[in-house]
Parts: structure tokens; C-alpha cells; sequence
């Protein structure tokens, strides 16, 4: 050890936090291409396609659908029987609630004018973009392509045509605001020109000069 060792200040390896694998059951279907993050869960009879990416912690229920490609963040649930076609993008937080779907062909047919089976090249797959910490609700149908605003709520049973703002509820079919939730998942109760969280105290505001903005917490 030399003196300039000696008199340096205590140096503290940092610290290495083993790696938690993945918890795959034995009856889910995970293709070799898609890569499935730390901690995660992907329970029985799910299938995961090829070149899908599936984040850290997440819970894959029973069932569900992961389309090839289809992006997942970290921290998601998609529950049990959820259908995510490509080309979904799940933020970080998301909830995809039991039976949910979203679509992928604006205008699905099994075959051509011409009586012949459409294949893969015979259309072009869009897809539903879900922003961090939305929430599906359980049978919920997104027809693409559609964008669910950042921790905005879906009713079960909805089907959403549309846009979803940020922090905004809609329900019903087709489905149409009725009001705006915060990051708890509580309706928000209108205050001036402003809204609160009765769970947590947090205001929010309008994020710009229109509803379809959505709204930001102050």
C-alpha cells in the first residue's frame, strides 16, 4: 500500500445486485426471440411471440397474448386472457385488465376482392399505444389505432374509437369521457378551474388550452 493509499479516503465497492430471472410456467409458449426482463412473470398457457419485449417485473396472466414485436415496459400487468396484437406498445405501468383486446386490421377481411385468402402481405397491422400507468378495464376492446393517454382509466366493457387524454375516465360504447382520474385510479373532484384527488390531495390542471390536452398534476 502506498502513502497516497494510505492517507486516501475509504473506497466502498459498489454494490452488485444478483440478477432475478425470469419465472416462466411450463405450460406458457415463449418464443426464443422475445426477450422477457427481470423478475418478470408469465404465468400458465401464455404465449409470447417472436422478437416481443417484455420489461422488468411484469405479470403475464393466464392465457394471454403478446404479438410478435409488441413492446412492454416495465412494471405492466396484462391480465388474464388479454390479447396484445402487434404492433401494441405498453408504457411503463400499464394495466391490461382479463379478456381485454386490442385490435390491429382497421379493416379486417379473411379474403381479397377477388375470393382469394389474404396472407400477411395483404395488409398492413396498426397498432394501440397505451402510456405509462393507464388502466384497461376486464373486456375492454381498443380498436386501432388508438393512443390511452398516460394513467388514464378504460371501463370494462369499452370500446375505445379514439384518442384517450391523459388522466382521463371513458366509458361505454363507443366510448366517451365522463370525467378524469390521478395516479391513485380515484375520480378527481372538480375544484375551480382545477380538479383534486380525494385519496392523496394531488391538484391537477390542464396540461393545454383544450380537454383533449389531458390534465398534469401541480
Amino acid at each position: 500500500m502506498t502513502m497516497e493509499e494510505i492517507g486516501a479516503e475509504p473506497r466502498i465497492a459498489p454494490r452488485v445486485e444478483p440478477r432475478i430471472e425470469p419465472r416462466i410456467e411450463p405450460s406458457a409458449d415463449v418464443d426464443d426471440r422475445a426477450m422477457i426482463g427481470e423478475g418478470t412473470l408469465v404465468w400458465h398457457l401464455a404465449q409470447i411471440r417472436e422478437h416481443a419485449r417484455v420489461g422488468s417485473e411484469c405479470i403475464i396472466g393466464r392465457g394471454a397474448y403478446v404479438g410478435p414485436g409488441v413492446v412492454v415496459g416495465d412494471r405492466c400487468k396484462i391480465q388474464n386472457h388479454a390479447l396484445v396484437y402487434e404492433p401494441a406498445v405498453l408504457e411503463d405501468g400499464a394495466f391490461v385488465g382479463p379478456a381485454v383486446v386490442f385490435t390491429n386490421d382497421y379493416l379486417p377481411r379473411a379474403v381479397n376482392p377477388d375470393g382469394t385468402l389474404k396472407d400477411g402481405d395483404d395488409w398492413e397491422a396498426v397498432g394501440v399505444t397505451v402510456r405509462t400507468g393507464a388502466s384497461i378495464g376486464a373486456r375492454a376492446v381498443c380498436v386501432a389505432p388508438v393512443t390511452i393517454g398516460a394513467w388514464a382509466m378504460v371501463a370494462a366493457g369499452a370500446v375505445v374509437t379514439r384518442d384517450v387524454p391523459d388522466h382521463a375516465l371513458v366509458v361505454g360504447v363507443p366510448a366517451r369521457q365522463v370525467g378524469w382520474v390521478g395516479h391513485a385510479g380515484a375520480p378527481l373532484v372538480a375544484q375551480g378551474d382545477a380538479w383534486r384527488c380525494p385519496q392523496t390531495g394531488t391538484l391537477y390542471v390542464l396540461r393545454g388550452t383544450s380537454e383533449d390536452d389531458g390534465l398534469v398534476a401541480c
